[in-house]
Parts: C-alpha cells; sequence; structure tokens
C-alpha cells in the first residue's frame, strides 16, 4: 500500500456550535478532561512551533505543564533553539493531537516567560534526575558522543548531589491565546471546526469553519 493509499473515515463524534463553551479555555480543560478519561497516551503532549528571526519555522513535541485563564505553560531551556526563536520572535503555535478521540485543537498566541517563583515551583517538584538533566545538557547544541552527556551528567551529579539549584537558563513560557480552533473529524472530509478569536477588549467571537 502506497502512503497516498492510507485513509481513515473519521465517525466517533460531532461538534456544533451549541456543544462548546463560551470560554475557550474552559472548552480546552473539557476536552482535555476527556482526553484523561480515554485514558490516551501523553494526552499533554502537544506541538510546539516557533520562528527564527529569518522567518523559518521549526516545530517540536513539548509537555504542557498547566492551563488556566492566563495561558498554557509549559517549560524548557531558555537558551535551547526554541528559546532563542522565541526572544526573537515571541509568537507561538502549539498543536494538540487526540488521535484516538478524532480530535484536534490549535492554539496560537504571543509567549512570556513565566515569573520566576513558577518556575521555581515546578522545578523543585521535578525528579531529581530531570534537576540535573537541566543542569547537565546544553539544549540544542553539539556535543561529542552519548558517552561525553552521560560523563557531563555524572559530574553535575556529583557536584549538586539531591538538592540543585534551578540553573538561571531553565524556567517556564507561557503562551497567551488570541486564537483557539476545535477540529473534530467527520465522515467524507466535512470535519467540524469551531474558532474562537480574542477581540480587543478581551471578549471571544467564536466561527465556523469550513474543513
Amino acid at each position: 500500500m502506497s502512503i497516498a493509499d492510507l485513509r481513515k473515515d473519521y465517525s466517533r463524534a460531532s461538534l456544533s456550535e451549541t456543544d462548546v463553551l463560551d470560554d475557550p479555555i474552559a472548552q480546552f480543560s473539557k476536552w482535555f478532561g476527556e482526553a484523561l478519561a480515554a485514558e490516551l497516551p501523553e494526552p499533554n503532549a502537544m506541538g510546539l512551533s516557533t520562528v527564527n528571526a529569518d522567518g523559518r519555522p521549526s516545530s517540536r513535541i513539548v509537555l504542557i505543564k498547566d492551563v488556566d485563564a492566563r495561558g498554557f505553560t509549559w517549560y524548557t531551556n531558555y537558551d535551547s533553539r526554541k528559546g532563542e526563536e522565541l526572544a526573537a520572535r515571541p509568537y507561538a503555535a502549539l498543536l494538540f493531537h487526540w488521535i484516538e478521540l478524532e480530535r484536534q485543537v490549535r492554539i496560537e498566541g504571543r509567549v512570556e516567560k513565566v515569573a520566576a517563583e513558577e518556575s521555581e515551583r515546578y522545578y523543585r517538584s521535578r525528579p531529581l534526575g530531570s534537576r540535573l538533566g537541566a543542569i547537565a545538557s546544553a539544549q540544542s547544541r553539539p556535543i561529542a558522543s552519548r558517552e561525553a552527556l552521560e560523563q557531563r551528567f555524572a559530574e553535575v551529579e556529583q557536584q549538586y548531589g539531591e538538592q540543585p539549584a534551578r540553573p538561571a537558563h531553565w524556567g517556564g513560557y507561557r503562551l497567551v491565546p488570541d486564537y483557539l480552533e476545535f477540529w473534530q473529524g467527520r465522515p467524507s472530509r466535512l470535519h467540524d471546526r469551531i474558532a474562537y478569536l480574542r477581540q480587543g477588549d478581551g471578549h471571544w467571537v467564536r466561527q465556523r469553519l469550513q474543513p
């Protein structure tokens, strides 16, 4: 079978304007709760797309760590490629794909660093190995070998022990959304798409998009 012949007709559910909540963050939380209840593998995994100063995009999968009225939060190395791109252009797009539920959520908006206190609190909640790894890895930078990385980790482990301090280059980002789109797969590729656009006064306008 060729790649072009791979097809699936979606038929699990539908999505209408009367199904969704007025607040898109509440609607996301509802869908996220349903993904958790369905015991999907890593429902918190999301695609994160950024753009560098030359307009060249890049994407990767990261894990969301918090959602509230302020936006969508994740944590990473500020000196990584995505960190450098966000410093140059502080806007990003997120994508959740819950294929078992035949659903996607697209989110776009401005990105800001979270307060240092939030980053400290989350850093302290991480497993020790993850905290040490944040110190040991110069994320996105070349390294000679796997052995060199493991040696660097061992050095950090010996130096910092069980109470490593959060490195200044590591912390949280929050995407403040101005666009969210909820996608429900439907038969014959006539998918349901409900989008929310934030207006200048903070009010959300909702509309159906053609598939």
